[in-house]
């Protein structure tokens, strides 16, 4: 295991920030500049190579990279210590707007890359889909409000049609229940026991109370639990099938969620298939905020972990899925960004390096694909993060070269330097937490 983590390590995190740095690096050349260090690390130089004017080194500290331009600004952190001497080829000789293309560019790569890396796996491997969606359309369960369970459907019924519509899989079933907002009235067609029967309900209704998520039969199985909450401290594990809750059958995901928001602080008696084996252990759910901030009872586990199929693709559809993909995780991380400025994420949540050598480690051992998942999702939060307005990231350089080009003369070297300490102590807090956090986490008293 230890060399699995070893090379996801290398792969994941070396290669992202490889790419980033060469982003950097290809858009300076391009513009004259001369680079005279492209490291991958930081502190002492460990090894490398010279060539023309650039040291190629790999340094003590792998956490993270730089490089470092002829006729930097003397404010930021990787500069040395040679003010600039208005050659053409150092950085400050060049105009503000190429200035910001260079920033730009480590991030830029980093969005980029994971199409690419992406369609490449759904090309060779094809495009994932959840594996239940080529299954018959059996209803896995029922929410209290939901209008078909006042009309006496229950779990078990087959959704033969959707306004007249056949649904012999669940992906055709989805297709119909994807504009329930849009619709006055859903009919349905629902086989119980060997008899059909039509049942028409409200799509505003349906779509309030989330009726599809508790049809589909997604199994209860744990993807990950975080460490020090109640799921931890009960035992409860990554891979767990989640059986029954206080004795009542759980047949999908949303069931086991909906047990624990409804629990009102009451223990949980949970019995979960463990590799084959029925172990029961006691969830104590506590309060914390929910994803729309409010609070909610909660046990800290992630899920679920999706069993899937894969479906052959030409190489247009793999770009055009890889793109939707990597949209779709943008979205989710400018979320999660948010959420955790305004408080409604904790940053103990975040990962950092150690995690991450787990995760990576993990990878490995999953096999190629589940690598390449692991450094696309890696190079996006690179390229996401990196453009954030703070000081010492390539997007408060951004920001401060606009705001220079707005003001049309440079700021001061005290203002400088005074933005780029505010940005490195607050990288420096929040790496130390998250840091902790991590190493914490592989302890065994850690609550």
């Amino acid at each position: 295991m230890a060399l699995d983590v070893l090379i996801g390590t290398i792969l994941v995190l070396g290669v992202m920030i490889l790419v980033h740095e060469w982003g950097h690096f290809i858009v300076a050349r391009f513009f004259g500049v001369r680079v005279d260090v492209f490291s991958i690390g930081f502190g002492p130089r460990l090894f490398g190579w010279k060539r023309g004017a650039t040291d190629y080194r790999v340094s003590a500290l792998p956490l993270g990279g730089y490089v470092r331009m002829a006729g930097q600004d003397l404010s930021e952190v990787d500069s040395n210590d040679v003010a600039p001497t208005g050659a053409p080829d150092e950085l400050m000789s060049k105009p503000r707007w190429q200035r910001i293309l260079i920033s730009f560019a480590g991030p830029a790569v980093n969005l980029v890359m994971p199409i690419l890396l992406l369609t490449g796996v759904f090309a060779i491997k094809g495009v994932p889909y959840p594996a239940f969606m080529d299954k018959p359309a059996i209803i896995a369960g029922l929410n209290e409000a939901d209008p078909l369970r006042a009309a006496g459907v229950t779990a078990g019924d087959k959704i033969v049609e959707v306004n007249g519509v056949a649904t012999p899989t669940w992906e055709k079933a989805e297709e119909q229940l994807a504009s329930l907002k849009s619709q006055a009235q859903v009919h349905f067609t629902v086989e119980h026991e060997g008899m059909s029967r039509r049942v028409d309900a409200p799509g505003s209704v349906l779509a309030q109370v989330d009726a599809p998520f508790w049809y589909l039969p997604v199994p209860p199985i744990v993807l990950y639990v975080t460490k020090g909450l109640p799921a931890s401290r009960a035992g409860l594990k990554p891979d767990d099938l989640i059986v029954s809750v206080n004795g009542k059958p759980v047949e999908n995901w949303t069931l086991f969620v909906d047990s624990i928001k409804h629990s009102n602080g009451a223990a949980l008696k949970t019995v979960v298939n463990r590799g084959g084996k029925l172990v029961t252990v006691v969830l104590q759910p506590e309060t914390g905020p929910g994803e729309d901030g409010k609070p909610t009872y909660r046990i800290g586990v992630q899920g679920p972990k999706q069993v899937y199929a894969y479906k052959k693709a030409t190489f247009v559809a793999s770009v055009e899925n890889a793109g939707e993909a990597t949209w779709y995780g943008t979205e989710q991380l400018l979320g999660i960004v948010g959420k955790l400025f305004s408080g409604r994420v904790s940053v103990n949540q975040l990962q950092g390096v150690v995690r991450i050598a787990g995760q990576a480690g993990q990878a490995v051992h999953e096999g190629p694909s589940e690598v390449v998942n692991l450094m696309a999702m890696i190079s996006l939060n690179l390229g996401i993060l990196n453009l954030l307005p703070i000081p010492i990231l390539d997007g408060g350089n951004i920001l401060l070269l606009t705001l220079e080009s707005l003001w049309r003369r440079d700021f001061s070297m005290a203002f400088k330097e005074r933005f780029v300490q505010v940005g490195l102590v607050f990288l420096l807090v929040l790496f130390a937490v998250v840091m902790y956090n991590d190493v914490a986490s592989y302890l065994p008293f850690h609550t």
